[in-house]
């Protein structure tokens, strides 16, 4: 009978402790009568999610029914101009008190285990920073190589001593949200050689133990991560993609699949992964990111839908993929059909030669002036007798047929293929669904050039002239 008696206690007292939703109370003096906010990072952004008013005695609550996803957070004071960090995970029921007077120096926590330890750590950190400082400083000053000696050595326990520090928090809080901070600051350390089977490493040891623990004790799926400053994740990932994963097309996807298949289990790290790369890739750094971008949309994109995209946004990812899809870094180009001068259809397949110059410009374009006479003297001083041929492609836009006429002519540009793109060919074809040859070249602006092969593939795009010489020489050399 005991044992039955005590079943619906065990319960009550279960429910009695169970705290739904979020209670944060701030007494921030000497604000009295003025709204205060509750923001947190997000990459470069500080989304403010809750707004309270203080009383007369500078008190406030943040409150809400439904739990804050973790992270750290910003309680920001009247006109938004100024704020502290308060860390927010499991426990989302507690007290801050604090006075901007004293602000750097004091915050009080009530149950919060979190900020308490968060405190202390600001608290150490502050005082080994003002002896890296000093260290730095004297360092400076040293007139001697002893004392250089005695200040750098002097330094290095300092580092040392807070590496341990962080390490002994990480160790002692596992799953906190300050180890996991902690994870983010930290780099992975090389071991000496002299641990190492034989004594020594080969040439990209170093670069491949980097890589594969620059990120221990970070989880993608873990939401907590997204909500700090830039410093901490957001420019993490810059640097492990230009430093660490190798340039080109396959490896890049496959680095981007494998976090956002972790980050799957949480719709948070998934908006934040999904718009750092979307953004990244929307205009192409290099010319075999465009793959990179294709593969996103195809994979996360082109089939679903998120709440946090707008209508507006997916369009612009959909109409970017689809200007991108036809001209991807080693695919054959689009073939083009256009009146040449005499009003004849010339088309680009139907020129066999080793290389060709794609160029679309328009005769009024003043960059394109300048551009088309020095594509012209390589071609004829360098580039012709290696098998390249032109074909250039005038877009209509605010000049005449008879102003891309008077170039051609004025420029002794008749040995190239000229063919006009006149505004009603580019109507036709979207009218009649067909891609205009705008999209399918991604023309977003005036001049754009291609380089092709014999097979008609795409070599590089949107090129100057210098870089489209220097990529023909390399070429040439290898064929």
């Amino acid at each position: 009978m005991k044992k039955i008696a005590l079943i619906p206690v065990i319960l009550w007292t279960s429910l009695a402790f169970a705290q739904s939703g979020y209670e944060i109370k701030v007494t921030l003096k000497p604000f009295k009568n003025e709204f205060i906010y509750l923001g947190h990072y997000s990459g470069k952004q500080f989304p403010i999610v809750d707004s309270v008013k203080l009383n007369e005695k500078s008190e406030g609550v943040f409150k809400g029914a439904k739990k804050l996803g973790g992270g750290i957070y910003l309680v920001v004071y009247p006109a938004k101009n100024n704020f502290f960090e308060i860390l927010v995970d499991k426990q989302q029921h507690f007290s801050v008190i604090a006075d901007t007077a004293t602000l750097k120096q004091q915050k009080t926590f009530v149950n919060s285990n979190d900020n308490l330890l968060f405190s202390a750590y600001q608290s150490q950190m502050a005082t080994r920073g003002k002896e890296i400082e000093l260290g730095r400083r004297s360092l400076a000053a040293s007139t001697n190589a002893a004392d250089s000696a005695r200040w750098v050595s002097s330094l290095r326990k300092t580092d040392s001593s807070i590496a341990a520090y962080r390490k002994d928090i990480a160790q002692k809080n596992p799953g906190s949200i300050l180890s996991t901070l902690l994870h983010l600051m930290e780099e992975p350390q090389i071991p000496p050689a002299s641990k190492h089977p034989g004594g020594k490493y080969d040439s990209t040891f170093a670069y491949r133990y980097f890589k594969d623990h620059y990120w221990d004790g970070i989880n993608f799926w873990d939401e907590r991560v997204a909500r700090t400053p830039a410093s901490l994740f957001d420019e993490r990932l810059d640097k492990y993609y230009n430093t660490l994963v190798f340039p080109q097309p396959d490896s890049v996807i496959k680095e981007l699949d494998y976090m956002l298949g972790f980050a799957a289990n949480s719709e948070e790290m998934t908006r934040y992964l999904l718009v750092k790369f979307i953004n990244r890739y929307l205009n192409q750094k290099y010319m075999w990111e465009d793959a990179v971008f294709v593969h996103l949309y195809q994979k996360y994109f082109s089939q679903k839908d998120y709440p946090w995209l707008t209508a507006q946004g997916k369009k612009i990812i959909t109409d970017r993929a689809y200007s991108l899809m036809a001209n991807i870094m080693g695919n054959p180009a689009e073939n083009i059909s256009l009146p040449d001068t005499s009003g004849k259809m010339r088309t680009l397949y139907s020129d066999s030669a080793a290389f060709t110059i794609v160029s679309f410009w328009d005769p009024t374009c003043s960059h394109c002036k300048e551009l088309l006479p020095v594509l012209d003297s390589m071609y004829q001083v360098k580039w012709k007798k290696s098998g390249v041929r032109m074909f250039a492609v005038a877009k209509e836009t605010s000049g005449t047929r008879k102003d891309w006429l008077s170039f051609i002519n004025e420029h002794h540009l008749g040995e190239w293929t000229n063919v006009y793109y006149s505004k009603a060919e580019e109507k036709s074809r979207v009218d009649a669904n067909i891609p205009g040859y705008s999209q399918l070249y991604d023309v977003q602006t005036l001049p754009t050039v291609y380089l092709l092969d014999k097979d008609k593939r795409i070599v590089a795009k949107k090129l100057t002239w210098q870089q489209i010489d220097d990529i023909l020489q390399i070429k040439i050399k290898k064929q």
